[in-house]
């Protein structure tokens, strides 16, 4: 929502015709929670400590000026990414301990979800250095009370490796975890991610959740084999994507073993214990070592 009042002081913003004042917040490192797309959806404790901090520490410190400047916040900047946190870290630790009042924000959402945030986190509460949380937006949770999965257990995994063979050997021993699985994607690489989840996952519901929150926010929900067959026909989407699986079926965990067991006993009556294992693992992306260990066993169970 535009205004076209002229910017306030850090001292003071107006949201949503709401006049607040920043309030003195504590020394140490605020870690706060910004919007993942719509501007609206941050709480007056977050606008009110990025106000009164001495500086906001952001990923891009283009995103967050635009943020800052919607609200009428001049708090000073502080890029902390990837590519330069060994070296501003230090400088950031000697300006908490010295007492210094810092946010950390990151692009979009809950900071420490999958951006570079945990190093400093860790580190300052290493120092003895307050650190507390300003908590909001997270795209892990918008997307997954929307999904119509269960929600009452969920594991967030980020991004799966970018190749199909460890991206299916990451899935394989997710394979079994009760709850709802929690993906990041990229849109480019969605339809292969779909096509390994289906071959390694089998027929569970999931769901695409895209550019939650802003205008052209879409959920997609469906079987994975559905999906996948949907996706590779068409153009890539566009947008941010997290992706969710629901979890296996009671009983689903002790077939999955079963199967296996039967694939490596058939692959043994023809191939010694370390190609068998190799051969499995190929042909059901679990793991070589989880496979080659499991090969030993009934190997030495048939050998008695």
């Amino acid at each position: 929502m535009a205004s076209d009042q002229a910017p306030l002081p850090a001292t003071g913003y107006t949201a949503f015709g709401l006049r607040a004042e920043a309030e003195k917040i504590e020394p140490g490192l605020h870690v706060v929670a910004t919007p993942i797309g719509n501007l609206k959806d941050i709480s007056f404790r977050a606008l009110s400590t990025l106000a009164a901090a001495a500086a906001v520490i952001a990923e891009d410190t283009r995103v967050t000026k635009t943020l800052l400047a919607h609200y009428g916040i001049s708090t000073p900047l502080i890029a902390y990414h990837e590519h330069n946190a060994k070296v501003i870290r230090p400088h950031l630790l000697a300006r908490l301990e010295a007492g210094e009042r810092l946010a950390l924000v990151s692009d979009a959402g809950t900071p420490l979800v999958s951006d570079p945030g945990f190093k400093l986190v860790q580190e300052a509460l290493e120092r003895g250095v307050h650190v507390t949380s300003v908590p909001g937006p997270s795209a892990v949770l918008a997307a997954l009370v929307v999904a119509g999965l269960p929600t009452d257990r969920f594991f967030f995994e980020g991004f799966l490796p970018n190749k199909s063979g460890p991206r299916r050997a990451r899935l394989a021993e997710l394979a079994n975890v009760p709850g709802t699985l929690v993906f990041f994607e990229s849109p480019r690489r969605l339809a292969e991610t779909l096509a390994d989840c289906a071959a390694v996952l089998g027929p569970r519901a999931a769901a695409i959740a895209r550019e939650l929150t802003k205008m052209y926010e879409s959920v997609r929900r469906g079987r994975l084999d559905e999906l996948s067959e949907a996706l590779a026909q068409e153009e890539p989407p566009r947008g941010e994507i997290v992706l969710l699986v629901a979890p296996p079926e009671e009983g689903a965990a002790a077939m999955a073993e079963a199967d296996l067991d039967a694939r490596i006993t058939d692959a043994l009556a023809n191939y010694s214990v370390k190609d068998a294992a190799s051969v499995v693992s190929a042909a059901t992306g679990q793991p070589r070592r989880q496979v080659y260990a499991r090969a030993l066993q009934l190997a030495a169970e048939k050998g008695r």
